[in-house]
C-alpha cells in the first residue's frame, strides 16, 4: 500500500494493527475488503475468523477460522483495491490503468488532473504514482459520488495526494487556478469534446491528455476537437487474455511391455477378468485460456499538446 499518511502507513513488513484495512483473499476471484477491529470478527463459508487473531500478524499472513478454513490477510494495493471497492459507477480495470499511466508518462511529483472521479479506481492507482510529492485534482459533478470518494480515499491513506472536487467539468471547464500546471488530463466524460479547449489550458507545453470512451463514435468526435490543439493523436483498444494454469490427474491402463523403469509410479488393481494390471497415475501442467477472460472496456485516446509557435 502506498507509504502517504504516516498514520496509515502499509508495507509487507508491517504487521497488521488494530483499524487497519486489510484484502481478506480467499482465491483470485473472491476477496474482501476488512478494516481490522479487535472485538470483531469475519464470517465466510469457511467458518468464523475473529480480528483480535490478525493483530500482530504481517500481511500475507494465513489465518485460521473455528472450522480450521483459512484465508490470507493482504496489504490493500491499487491493484487489489480495484477488485473489491464499491461500484458506484462503471471502473477502470488494472489492464487500462496500467496503460494509461505508462502513455500519460505519469511519475512522482506530476500533478494530474481526472474528470469524472467515479469509483475512484484509476485515482487510487494515480495516487501511487504521483506520491509523495505530486498530486491528482479529481472531480466528479455528483456530490454524494464525491463525498464516498473522499472517504474511500480517506480509508486507504491517498487522501493526502488526493483532492476530490464538486464540479460539472463538461458544462464549466477545469478551474481557472490550474490553468498551465498539469502534466496530464484524463477524461471519462459522456462528452469529453467539450472539455478539449479547456484542457489544453491546464496543461503545461507538450503535457499529454488521455479520454477514455466506450464508443467509437465518442472517440470520432474526440479526435475531431483535438486536431486544433493537439498532435500525435492516437486510440487503442486494449485486451487481455488470462491462462489458468492447474495440475491435471492422468490416469492410465499399463499393460505388460515396456521395462518398470520406464513407466510412472503405479498401482495394482483387478481387471473383471481377475487379473492384476498396472494403473499408472501422473499429473500433467496444463495450460488454458480463462473461460472469464473480459472483452473490451473502452476506447483510449491519447494526444501531446502543441507548442506555441
Amino acid at each position: 500500500m502506498l507509504a502517504l499518511d504516516p498514520s496509515k502507513k502499509l508495507s509487507f513488513n508491517k504487521t497488521i494493527a488494530d483499524g487497519d484495512l486489510v484484502i481478506v483473499y480467499e482465491r483470485h476471484d473472491t476477496m474482501k475488503a476488512v478494516n481490522v477491529s479487535e472485538g470483531s470478527v469475519f464470517q465466510n463459508r469457511f467458518g468464523v475468523f475473529k480480528h483480535s487473531d490478525w493483530v500482530g500478524r504481517p500481511f500475507g499472513s494465513k489465518v485460521y477460522s473455528n472450522k480450521s478454513g483459512y484465508v490470507y490477510l493482504l496489504a490493500p494495493s491499487p491493484e487489489l483495491w480495484t477488485l473489491v471497492l464499491s461500484h458506484r459507477t462503471q471502473i477502470l480495470y488494472i489492464t487500462d490503468i496500467s496503460f494509461v499511466i505508462m502513455y500519460l508518462e505519469i511519475v512522482p511529483g506530476c500533478l494530474v488532473l481526472e474528470s469524472g472521479t467515479g469509483s475512484g479506481s484509476l485515482t487510487t492507482s494515480l495516487a501511487r504514482a504521483v506520491a509523495p510529492t505530486g498530486h491528482v485534482y479529481t472531480f466528479d459533478f455528483h456530490e454524494q459520488r464525491a463525498a464516498s470518494a473522499r472517504e474511500d480515499f480517506e480509508r486507504t491513506g491517498v487522501s493526502s495526494v488526493v483532492t476530490v472536487g464538486v464540479r460539472d467539468i463538461q458544462g464549466k471547464g477545469f478551474p481557472d487556478e490550474l490553468c498551465g500546471m498539469a502534466d496530464a488530463v484524463f477524461l471519462d466524460l459522456p462528452q469529453p469534446w467539450l472539455v478539449i479547449v479547456s484542457a489544453a489550458k491546464m496543461l503545461k507545453p507538450d503535457a499529454t491528455l488521455c479520454s477514455f470512451s466506450p464508443c467509437i463514435e465518442q472517440v470520432q468526435r474526440s479526435c475531431e476537437a483535438l486536431r486544433m490543439n493537439f498532435t500525435d493523436i492516437r486510440t487503442f483498444d486494449v485486451l487481455l487474455r488470462a491462462y489458468e494454469v492447474r495440475e491435471v490427474k492422468n490416469d492410465s491402463m499399463q499393460g505388460h511391455g515396456g521395462s518398470p523403469s520406464q513407466q510412472p509410479p503405479c498401482k495394482r488393481r483387478q481387471t473383471s477378468e481377475g487379473s492384476n494390471k498396472q494403473e499408472s497415475i501422473s499429473s500433467t501442467i496444463m495450460a488454458r485460456p480463462s473461460a472469464e477472460a473480459k472483452g473490451h472496456t473502452g476506447y483510449l485516446t491519447f494526444a501531446r499538446l502543441k507548442c506555441s509557435e
